[in-house]
């Protein structure tokens, strides 16, 4: 009896988690992890953004010490931008993410206002350190938008995972831990890197002279 029955116990320990990961049962924590790690790229551009800002500002500050409006603004959403606390639990905490996507974005937009200003000032404009560290954060905002574009397919695949079957049968059963991520949302300064343009404004135009009465 005994000596029958260990091969069929070594034959179910083969088959059973052939059976298994057929079904499925492995792609709620494959998918997860794909998607934090897609949360971690996101994170680390967001970083490489901040990293870039103080030495932007001190190149602005050199040449429009009087935009001080908009450094300290810049400044200020950066300390807000990188005081945000985030880990892995952040994306499946609707509250927290929101904190961080707000906090983010309004870094994007004061960006935005800082690297316009440039057009007042055909000196900075054309300074070396300044013209290189536009580039460098036009650069760092497209991937940034890259990489919240991965984080975002790579969370739609894992929440319509636990979603549907069989997806939802391993959600209840063997990874009932297994919360919905959450989704960046779509926004003008968020998904596109700041414009600056540089066509000099259009030469006012002499008034009409009022005709004779």
């Amino acid at each position: 009896m005994s000596f029958t029955s260990r091969p069929l116990r070594l034959v179910a320990l083969v088959l059973i988690p052939t059976l298994l990961a057929g079904c499925g049962v492995n792609a709620i924590p494959t998918k997860q992890e794909r998607a934090k790690a897609a949360w971690a790229d996101v994170q680390s551009q967001y970083q490489r953004r901040a990293d870039l800002v103080p030495n932007l500002v001190a190149t602005v500050q050199g040449y429009a010490n009087q935009e001080k409006t908009v450094l300290i603004a810049v400044t200020q959403a950066r300390a807000s931008a990188t005081q945000v606390k985030v880990d892995a639990s952040t994306v499946t905490d609707p509250a927290a993410f929101q904190r961080y996507q707000a906090a983010q974005n309004q870094l994007s937009g004061v960006l935005g206002r800082l690297l316009a200003i440039s057009e007042n000032y055909p000196d900075l404009k054309s300074n070396q350190n300044f013209l290189a560290l536009q580039s460098q954060l036009e650069g760092t905002e497209n991937r940034i938008s890259v990489a919240r574009r991965d984080y975002n397919e790579s969370v739609r695949d894992y929440d319509t995972t636990l979603r549907t079957l069989p997806g939802s049968l391993w959600a209840g059963s063997f990874y009932r831990s297994a919360k919905p991520m959450q989704l960046f949302e779509a926004t003008a300064t968020s998904q596109s890197a700041p414009k600056v343009s540089f066509t000099p404004p259009a030469a006012p135009t002499a008034a009409t002279p009022a005709a004779p009465k």
